[in-house]
């Protein structure tokens, strides 16, 4: 889930938290029944935020752990690519050296 996504759900949920408090607060109920459905009401939205915030968590971690996968394998391709490379300009200098080491044995005569 995006940040704006996370943004707006937040956003969402903040609104409809303040417009059920302010319904509450104007309806013709008892204080005690007004700040028993106010105190419900915010342990709903603190259960919603906990239960989004635990979704985006996961959703985290496995965007970053299918990263970090896809990283290793990179390296280690890259490693592997260099290693062949690096095999390839050893072969092609030890050829050159053997071709000098034949001239110059040639100027030595």
């Amino acid at each position: 889930m995006s940040t704006k996504n996370g943004n707006g759900i937040l956003a969402l949920l903040a609104g409809a938290a303040i417009g059920a408090a302010i319904g509450i607060l104007f309806a013709p109920d008892k204080g005690s029944k007004t700040r028993e459905k106010i105190n419900d009401g915010f342990d709903d939205l603190k259960e919603e935020v906990k239960s989004k915030l635990n979704t985006v968590e996961d959703e985290t971690k496995e965007k970053f752990s299918s990263t970090k996968e896809d990283l290793k394998e990179t390296v280690e391709n890259l490693l592997s690519s260099s290693s062949y490379k690096a095999e390839e300009a050893i072969t092609f200098l030890e050829e050159k050296l053997a071709e000098l080491k034949k001239q110059n044995a040639k100027l030595q005569k």
